[in-house]
């Protein structure tokens, strides 16, 4: 029997993560969204290209929960998007209920299943999703880290002039300004990037990785990034089915590690067929350390406006 897998939204960024999973044959995939017609669309339009890449699965649209029961994984995407001079945080209140709603439907049938969150603001939309499902934090995972790691390399090979397969980068803490890339992390084949990079260089490309999705907004007017947030999560639903074992910065709850408790923040863990196996626990100076402490309290700040109701 086939992996399932239920991506909840069929906007720009659901779409793109249902059909790179159809595209690598994770799984069987149903895309569900509120609005009628739409998924069942773009489903079919995906199921279609199926002959032409040579990949046997099964790809449902739906706007009934129903039809996502016994998912092994379930994407949340659904959302508003930012818009332009509108920060992860602002999103807070417009997309707590819509998160809160869908995990409470779709958890209910797939009480096992291994949640993934995209929904912004990232980090406080987990801490929602894990009281609207009463999941434990090793099936609650927020994609946030792998994306923000992604736009660094692109920045750093694009200043090097080099192949992004030779670039590798850690971005921790919680999905926003307050990011924490850490250059010590980083290399090129190896190398550290602090050897390859005069300091204000790569001062420049930490500040522009922290603002990596607003720049996309800023330039789409009227939306937000996709094709890259998709890849990530493809890649997390990959290792989590194929139970790859895979060290990837992501978001989830911590529970004393880095001196952080009860809340969501990313940080390296081992991804595997059962999610959080492991969170890894890297050295940081006091610098990096008092700035991950700080980029968690920004989330806490978020989650402490929550209405009594999500509690």
């Amino acid at each position: 029997m086939r992996n399932k897998i239920t991506v909840i939204g069929a906007g720009h960024v659901g779409e793109t993560v249902a059909y790179n999973c159809a595209r690598q044959g994770l799984g069987d995939v149903v895309l569900v969204d509120v609005v009628e017609g739409m998924p069942q669309g773009k489903a079919l339009d995906m199921l279609q290209s199926s002959p032409v890449l040579g990949v046997d699965c099964k790809i449902t649209g739906t706007n009934f929960y129903s039809d996502t029961e016994g998912s092994d994984v379930i994407v949340m995407t659904a959302g508003l998007p930012r818009q332009p001079g509108m920060s992860r945080d602002d999103l807070l209140f417009k997309n707590l209920e819509i998160v809160d709603t869908c995990i409470s439907h779709a958890a209910m049938g797939s009480p096992d299943a291994i949640l993934i969150l995209v929904t912004n603001p990232l980090d406080a939309m987990c801490e929602v999703a894990r009281r609207a499902s009463g999941f434990p934090r090793e099936r609650l995972i927020g994609m946030a880290g792998i994306l923000d790691s992604a736009r660094m390399r692109t920045f750093i090979a694009m200043e090097l002039g080099v192949s992004v397969a030779n670039t590798h980068a850690f971005v921790l803490g919680g999905h926003g300004d307050s990011m924490v890339p850490l250059a010590r992390y980083s290399t090129v084949a190896g190398i550290p990037v602090t050897e390859l990079l005069p300091a204000d260089r790569i001062e420049a490309i930490i500040e522009r990785t922290r603002k990596g999705g607003g720049e996309i907004v800023s330039l789409l007017k009227t939306g937000s990034a996709y094709y890259a947030p998709g890849m990530a999560v493809a890649e997390m639903v990959d290792a989590i089915l194929n139970d790859r074992q895979m060290i990837l910065p992501c978001s989830v709850l911590l529970q004393g590690e880095y001196g952080i408790e009860g809340v969501f923040v990313g940080v390296p863990i081992q991804l595997g067929r059962t999610g959080l196996e492991k969170i890894i626990e890297i050295d940081l100076t006091e610098d990096e350390s008092r700035a991950l402490v700080t980029s968690a309290e920004a989330v806490r700040e978020l989650t402490d406006k929550f209405p009594v109701a999500v509690a």
